[in-house]
């Protein structure tokens, strides 16, 4: 019985394998009945289907099995030259959609080029005929007189291409197209005398769109070109100078010419955390209005840049524990009678004195030497004694900055320094030290990015980046870190 069960199941499978058996071992036959079944589809005029029934697919099928039969090629000319009649008889019986369809046909099947040309000038007169040219002719040089020239469908340029899209050679269309473009390449001009640089590029990018080769493009593409590089080199001198919503301002406008342009967000990122740098470290000093406004700038920055790591929340913070040591410090100075406000200056002068002696310059938070001369400092800033106190921490703050730099503590490094400059060290001998902490970060971040560490790495350029933006190496290192953020 089950040998008999197991004959049964042998020829089922036999059956059921031997046409794609049959396929496998002689394509030619199978080659065969597609040009078959491609001719009975051309013979009921099923030249093209989606359900690969169509003869053209039929044909393509059976070539591309048998490469050199010729009988494929010959069908696939014989379909598009099918299409080509059937494009005539749907222009004849007024279907034009139709007509448009079979003569696409026609032409990716290769027709002989001038036929299909002459199918698609009588097909274009028909819609010519359908259509009112003249209407059309004046809303667009009513549009252009307006100065209305792009922007929706009834605009110049689009009513003069439409015009064109039926009847190619019509002067009128012709010399309204060029008097438009024209018209649009000159507003991109004046865009760009106002530095209006997006703009212009709007336009320029619609002339484009109508006419590449208008003769007047180049000349226009290329000094909008020449003005993009000019806004780069002016913002980055601006920066340079300390004029840093110039800058803003003019990658801002870079920005709306390409979203995407790297030196432009680049600027921007930097010129945040500047703001940020300077917002904590105006805090660290207890000058909360500075460091608000600075605050301010910083988030005004990072809105232009949305994606940009900035952690501004965390400044915001840090100027708010700011408020609250200094509250600590002083007992709640606002409001102070003079003799309170004396005897608070008296007690933290004292405090700061101790703290130098026991050597906490620095640290711990709040009751370090530099926080109880910090909140004196701003009940009394003139004050002599605190002038003199400042003085004598001074050294003591660029002695925490040597230590802490030998050591390759970085952060705390950044903190001395934020206290020299507080402390009233010369302006050069700050601006040095923060480019010898900012030379180290590179160099730390370059041995982060070597160990695959990119995320340590890109502190270290936003550390090095707060602190001299233009120190050397900067850049290289910027773009490596980039670089290596890109890498799959």
């Amino acid at each position: 019985m089950f040998g008999g069960l197991t004959l049964i199941l042998a020829v089922a499978l036999l059956a059921w394998w031997r046409q794609p058996l049959a396929d496998w071992l002689w394509p030619g036959t199978r080659a065969q009945q597609l040009l078959v079944d491609a001719a009975r589809a051309l013979d009921e005029g099923r030249l093209s289907r989606a359900d690969g029934s169509g003869a053209r697919e039929l044909y393509e099928a059976a070539q591309a099995l048998d490469p050199d039969r010729l009988e494929a090629r010959e069908g696939l000319q014989r379909v598009g030259l099918a299409a080509l009649t059937r494009a005539e008889a749907e222009i004849a019986a007024g279907r034009l959609p139709e007509a448009h369809a079979a003569l696409r046909l026609a032409r990716e099947l290769q027709v002989p080029r001038d036929a299909a040309s002459a199918v698609e000038r009588r097909l274009r007169a028909h819609e010519a005929a359908s259509v009112d040219i003249e209407t059309w002719l004046v809303a667009a040089g009513s549009a252009l007189r307006a100065g209305d020239l792009v922007g929706h469908s009834g605009a110049a340029l689009p009513m003069y291409r439409q015009v064109l899209q039926y009847e190619p050679a019509n002067q009128a269309a012709l010399e309204g197209r060029e008097d438009a473009l024209t018209a649009v390449i000159q507003q991109a001009w004046r865009d760009m005398a106002a530095g209006e640089l997006a703009r212009a590029g709007r336009r320029l990018a619609e002339a484009r769109r109508f006419d590449p080769g208008h003769v007047d493009l180049p000349g226009a593409m290329a000094e909008w070109s020449r003005q993009r590089e000019a806004a780069h080199a002016r913002a980055g001198e601006a920066l340079s100078r300390g004029r840093r919503t110039d800058a803003r301002a003019l990658w801002h406008e870079l920005l709306r010419v390409d979203a995407r342009d790297p030196e432009a967000r680049e600027g921007l990122v930097r010129l945040a955390r500047e703001w940020k740098t300077e917002a904590e470290r105006a805090a660290a000093d207890f000058r909360f209005e500075q460091a608000e406004a600075a605050l301010d700038e910083a988030r005004v920055t990072a809105a232009l840049v949305p994606d940009a790591r900035l952690d501004l929340d965390a400044s915001a913070r840090r100027i708010e524990a700011a408020r609250d040591s200094q509250r600590r410090a002083d007992g709640g100075g606002a409001g102070l009678t003079a003799e309170q406000r004396e005897e608070a200056i008296t007690r933290l002068l004292a405090q700061a004195a101790g703290a130098q002696g026991r050597g906490d310059v620095l640290s711990p938070p709040g009751e370090s030497a530099y926080d109880r001369l910090a909140a004196a400092r701003a009940l009394a800033p003139d004050d002599p004694r605190v002038q003199a106190a400042s003085a004598r921490l001074a050294p003591a703050s660029a002695a925490c900055f040597e230590d802490a730099l030998r050591a390759n503590r970085l952060a705390r490094a950044g903190h001395c320094l934020q206290a020299m400059a507080a402390l009233g060290h010369r302006e050069d001998e700050v601006v040095a030290s923060r480019r010898r902490l900012a030379a180290r970060w590179i160099a730390v971040g370059d041995e982060r990015l070597g160990a695959g560490e990119l995320e340590r790495a890109r502190t270290a350029l936003e550390a090095a980046t707060a602190l001299d933006a233009h120190v050397e190496g900067l850049d290289a290192f910027a773009e490596r870190v980039r670089a290596a953020d890109i890498t799959p």
